[in-house]
């Protein structure tokens, strides 16, 4: 059996952004254009002022899209920016966003990219 071991990234932030029904396919493509390697996107039920604005106390069901998405440091507030104008969260009502420090982040890397960052270490680089 193959030697198993974890690898923790660091320097990771999450981005989560929540945004209008419809609208997460835009922010998610913005994120990939300046370079988000993926996302995780969620369905979610929002309350707030919306939900009081209801006709008769009929209250509103505001359908709401959930975008998570970790980025290195250096990658932060490039994604962050794109998320929020291809969100439109400059305009009232459209949704949230904010970011958070990962202290610890584990996934599958490729041995080629590890070989890298390695190299990279010995020579004083930056690491994973």
């Amino acid at each position: 059996m193959a030697k198993r071991r974890i690898t923790y990234l660091t320097d990771a932030l999450i981005i989560t952004c929540i945004v209008q029904s419809a609208r997460a396919d835009a922010v998610v493509e913005a994120a990939q254009n300046v370079g988000a390697q993926g996302a995780t996107v969620t369905y979610a039920r929002g309350t707030g002022l919306r939900e009081r604005m209801g006709l008769l106390g009929v209250t509103i069901d505001e359908q709401k899209e959930m975008i998570r998405i970790i980025v290195s440091e250096e990658q932060a507030d490039r994604v962050f920016e794109a998320m929020f104008l291809a969100g439109q969260l400059d305009r009232p009502g459209m949704g949230i966003m904010f970011m958070n420090d990962l202290t610890r982040v584990a996934t599958f890397i490729p041995d080629d990219v590890l070989d890298a960052a390695q190299r990279s270490e010995r020579e004083g680089g930056d690491t994973l």
